[in-house]
């Protein structure tokens, strides 16, 4: 193998080759080199010819520029992939910088009810550490991502875009549970959570100092909304509560654990002594109110769990189970971050307040409102 010297290039070979779980001695056979040749290539003593790089790539199923970049030659970035997922090579993600770590969440190329596919910020390399970007790189440094499943949170991101260009927030879907797990992890800069209250003690409350474990930050108030069953339009098979869940003729999707619905719906099976393995469907899940809207609006279920706002945009039957409240957990080390301080403002606003009241099963009345130090 004739070889020459690193003269500015990059080698990340040992990443990749460690993330795909393979050792020196293996990828040394698979390529037919010396094992002492990829720890040279490794180590940044030698860069090898086109040949071997080409096979290193293959054996490694990505590109060579993946192994081995020029800096500057490009808008590529490392990247912590945060989805718990293979995307593949070419995949679409939205990034943030948090921390100091560009951090990247695949997005999904089903086209949801409203048609539109949600752009990208960056295609993702097929090896899923790095990411070329699809614009100039200044906007990591104003985008702040939003974890969470209040469907409201659109309406968030069309404010604080309208209120300073130069901000922006990356909203992605996750349930309670999981946006909490993406901000302790690091994967997200806010968190929304959205548990039903029991008693007086405080659910949201709770949970954010469970999960921060003695990290300071603050849960702001963001909505409040109803929480309930969706049916078909016109609720034909009279569904009044959780209680003709029970009826094995009717067959409901449920959501994943950690979902706040999820949690709502086995706090009320108990209070009524329902065992949740009676109810038809219950071990049917869907990741989202819409998904489930859509099993309903096609007859595939019979009820799902879901919000007024989001029943009635698919012109379903509804019947409430509680109001709750939905609340944005911020990290005390983010605060002073220029476009939080730009969210935090527009909660204030007459305007987003108007329009949040305006969704059906909408109440603005917490809306801004420092509900705890954590």
């Amino acid at each position: 193998m004739k070889q020459q010297k690193h003269e500015g290039v990059i080698c990340r070979l040992k990443a990749v080759r460690i993330q795909k779980q393979i050792t020196q001695i293996d990828l040394a056979e698979q390529v037919g080199i010396k094992r002492q040749a990829v720890y040279d290539i490794e180590s940044g003593r030698y860069l090898p010819n086109t040949g071997v790089a080409l096979k290193l790539a293959r054996c490694l199923e990505c590109r060579i520029e993946d192994l081995f970049q020029i800096p500057g030659s490009d808008k590529s970035l490392p990247a912590v992939v945060a989805a718990k997922v293979n995307p593949g090579a070419g995949a679409r993600v939205t990034l943030a910088k948090i921390n100091g770590r560009v951090v990247a969440h695949p997005l999904g190329n089903d086209i949801p009810g409203d048609h539109g596919l949600a752009p990208a910020d960056a295609m993702l390399s097929s090896c899923g550490n790095k990411v070329t970007l699809l614009h100039d790189p200044e906007f990591l440094e104003k985008t702040v991502l939003l974890m969470g499943c209040d469907p409201a949170f659109s309406l968030l991101q069309a404010h604080v875009a309208h209120t300073c260009r130069e901000s922006r927030v990356a909203w992605r879907f996750a349930s309670t549970h999981r946006s909490l797990e993406h901000l302790i992890a690091g994967e997200a800069h806010l968190a929304g959570v959205h548990l039903h209250n029991k008693g007086s003690n405080e659910s949201n409350v709770a949970l954010a100092r469970k999960k921060l474990k003695g990290a300071k930050g603050r849960l702001v108030g963001f909505s409040l909304f109803e929480e309930g069953l969706m049916t078909a339009p016109g609720n034909p098979l009279k569904i009044r509560g959780v209680n003709d869940l029970a009826d094995k003729r009717i067959k409901m999707v449920n959501r994943e654990r950690g979902a706040a619905l999820r949690v709502l719906l086995d706090d009320c099976l108990e209070q009524e002594n329902i065992p949740p393995l009676s109810v038809a469907g219950y071990n049917d899940l869907v990741a989202s109110h819409s998904e489930g809207a859509h099993r309903v609006m096609f007859g595939t279920a019979d009820v799902a769990l879901g919000i007024r706002a989001v029943s009635v945009s698919f012109g379903l039957g509804f019947v409430p189970l509680a109001e709750v409240r939905s609340d944005l957990v911020i990290p005390e080390e983010i605060f002073n971050h220029p476009t939080v301080q730009v969210l935090l403002d527009v909660l204030q606003t007459r305007a987003f307040h108007r329009e949040l009241a305006s969704l059906e099963g909408y109440d603005a009345g917490i809306t801004g409102k420092v509900i705890a130090q954590i």
